[in-house]
């Protein structure tokens, strides 16, 4: 039987230049506990260093405080961009995390997003991917305890080992990124990881779903090994409200500021002149603002699309405030979640056996009623006729009669 699907959050984060920097760091945290407490399982958190929206240049420095304030949910770093850091520095601090959370931690690589953020650490974008999957290679290397010396064009490694070794066993969960090109499929049927699209919904990133998953299940095979579609995740930005009018009003807060930001690095949201945005956006099925019956289609389409997947993500852009946001989360728990997880369904056929046997059971709960009622008369019409007999006899008492000594009495 197939295993439920879990959910969670991708937060890169998205916060307008306008804000006050410090306080869209404490409302992130504020959303971890929010949905620590509703029982997500997952949220995942991004690494930028231009651009002026997406604030978080160390997950690993945010995952440590969410931890501290959550219980349950789990962390992944999404993604830590492999080739601006030098791979001993990612391993020790991914091995530190693992022991902190007590092994809550995920660690998700990448090649970096931003051109800008390569381009002002004087790498070339097109080499990153490359840089990546060298610097993977060692960070898997030295969780299992390697010691490695090795020289490259960036970086250099002599007699290098991770003095503390994983908390988990035999390290975290490892999962690379993957959007429109085959280079995270790669990786992670080489390596025997798992995967997060971080644009599944977006044209470009849907149609390649399945594609970038075939790959890696093709060369998984090549290694002997069988893709595990529990360990891929989708992301795709939702928001719900309890009607589809609210939800428009909700996204057309901070959706326009989205766009511009997402086109003001790589153009490639293109909304028609003249066309309003929050329409756009639905129609082009960018992302759900709607109710969760919207948010069950989007991902019954991903489903088809792409075939079973293990976690789906909702990606945090923003384009709300913050009710609206925690709203729209609890709306996805008590709805979404339970069409995907089936904890509905023994509650469901129960329902249904009931109402195919409503007239039967009804019968046999009128009669039980009607026999109950007969019984209570009879008990008590026994019971008052025996206080009646008992009632007469009590105006004079028997006279005392003589005993004889031997068990019998005199006649008097």
């Amino acid at each position: 039987m197939a295993r439920s699907m879990r959910h969670g959050i991708f937060l890169p984060p998205f916060h307008a230049v306008e804000e006050n920097p410090a306080a869209a760091l404490d409302r992130d945290f504020a959303l971890m506990e929010f949905l620590d407490k509703l029982g997500f399982e997952e949220a995942w958190i991004g690494e930028h260093h231009s651009a002026g929206y997406e604030t978080i240049a160390s997950p690993e420095l945010f995952i440590a405080t969410a931890a501290e304030r959550t219980k349950h949910i789990r962390f992944g770093t999404g993604v830590i961009s492999l080739p601006y850091h030098n791979p001993l520095m990612v391993a020790n601090r991914i091995i530190q995390l693992d022991h902190q959370t007590r092994g809550r931690i995920m660690f998700g690589a990448g090649p970096g997003l931003l051109a800008s953020d390569a381009i002002m650490l004087d790498i070339d974008p097109r080499v990153q991917r490359d840089r990546m999957e060298q610097s993977l290679d060692v960070i898997l290397r030295l969780f299992k305890g390697e010691v490695i010396t090795e020289k490259t064009d960036w970086y250099s490694l002599k007699e290098a080992r991770a003095h503390l070794l994983p908390f988990t066993e035999p390290y975290p969960e490892v999962v690379v990124a993957s959007a429109v090109t085959p280079s995270g499929g790669r990786l992670a049927g080489r390596y025997d990881l798992g995967m997060l699209c971080v644009a599944a919904a977006e044209g470009p990133g849907f149609k390649v779903l399945r594609s970038n998953w075939e790959a890696a299940c093709e060369i998984a095979a090549e290694h002997g090994r069988t893709m595990d579609p529990q360990r891929l995740r989708l992301v795709a930005p939702i928001h719900i409200a309890e009607t589809r009018e609210q939800a428009r009003k909700d996204v057309r807060w901070g959706l326009q500021k989205y766009v511009d930001y997402v086109n003001n690095n790589m153009p490639r949201l293109h909304v028609p002149p003249g066309k309003d945005v929050v329409d756009w956006w639905i129609e082009t099925n960018m992302g759900v603002a709607g109710t969760p019956d919207d948010a069950i289609a989007l991902i019954e389409k991903l489903k088809a699309q792409q075939g079973d997947f293990g976690v789906m993500l909702t990606m945090v852009s923003n384009i709300v405030d913050f009710e609206p946001l925690k709203k729209s989360f609890e709306l996805y728990r008590r709805y979404v979640v339970p069409h995907f997880n089936r904890s509905n369904q023994a509650r469901r056929d129960s329902y249904a056996w009931v109402t195919r046997n409503t007239q039967t059971f009804s019968e046999l709960r009128s009669e039980a009623a009607k026999l109950m009622v007969e019984k209570h008369e009879r008990e008590r019409s026994v019971a008052r006729a025996a206080k009646g007999t008992a009632s007469k006899g009590d105006g004079e008492a028997p006279a005392p009669r003589a005993s004889d000594g031997k068990g019998g009495h005199l006649i008097s």
